[in-house]
């Protein structure tokens, strides 16, 4: 892969089911190089020796950790628990939060909310820096990042370098539409997260959508600055660690 650096990668969540070693080693069959571990199971926010345990393991595996998946809700989420969210992600050697902003759809938030999103991203995003660690929200409906252009407008409300965002395929859009989103975003885009669903939540194969994938990581190869950047395999079908080689070689091929 020429240009940008592509990283890939698997997000813990995937495979919530297997523990700590198991995630690793399906990960390490599958040629990934990190993992974006979830605050879901594997490493609660909060829980020190746990994040202290995965770092140590995920390092022997000779692999990076790409960030922590944390479940804080800018503006939602009680502000004295991002102490816990940071202290973990600090532990596990992440340079990187994922966080969501807030828990409402940007045509239904009102401007008391958002604001709430904006001022709590803020404070947690100085908080991070000052930790060498930044933030990057997740790209999602039922938050104020329902779509490239709300995405847009709320990293410019924001008004930091040091939070930026994911990118997902929207639900049930068009691949021609998605691509156009990525490449309204894609110079704030952090990692992206790769699964197929079509329609609906039906998940499929990677190989099922290779021309939206194909797009996206010629995409992300040429654009942006910097990487690596990470691409992180996210719900595969059947939450099945047996695809997950086939799906990581889909998405090596389609960046050749």
């Amino acid at each position: 892969m020429n240009g940008v650096s592509l990283r890939l990668g698997l997000c813990s969540v995937t495979l919530r089911h297997l523990d700590v070693d198991g995630v690793l080693a399906a990960a390490v069959e599958a040629g990934l190089e990190c993992v974006e571990w979830g605050a879901d199971v594997h490493v609660p926010a909060g829980d020190e020796a746990a994040a202290v345990r995965v770092r140590g393991a995920t390092e022997e595996a000779g692999l990076a950790v790409a960030s922590y998946g944390s479940y804080y809700r800018a503006g939602r989420t009680d502000p004295a628990e991002f102490d816990g969210v940071l202290r973990s992600a600090v532990l596990l050697g992440a340079p990187r939060i994922r966080i969501w902003a807030g828990a409402t759809g940007t045509e239904e938030a009102s401007a008391e909310e958002r604001a709430a999103v904006v001022e709590d991203t803020r404070r947690a995003a100085e908080l991070a820096a000052d930790a060498g660690v930044y933030l990057a929200f997740e790209f999602h409906r039922n938050t104020l990042t329902d779509g490239a252009d709300r995405v847009l407008r709320l990293l410019e409300e924001v008004g930091r370098p040091d939070v930026l965002t994911y990118w997902q395929p929207p639900l049930d859009v068009p691949d021609s539409d998605a691509l156009l989103g990525l490449d309204a975003v894609i110079d704030g885009v952090a990692a992206v997260h790769a699964f197929s669903w079509w329609p609906g939540t039906t998940r499929r194969p990677l190989s099922a959508r290779a021309e939206l994938w194909g797009g996206v990581l010629s995409r992300l190869r040429a654009g942006g600055g910097g990487g690596p950047l990470d691409v992180l395999l996210e719900f595969v079908p059947g939450d099945d660690e047996g695809v997950l080689a086939r799906e990581a070689r889909t998405l090596r091929g389609l960046g050749e």
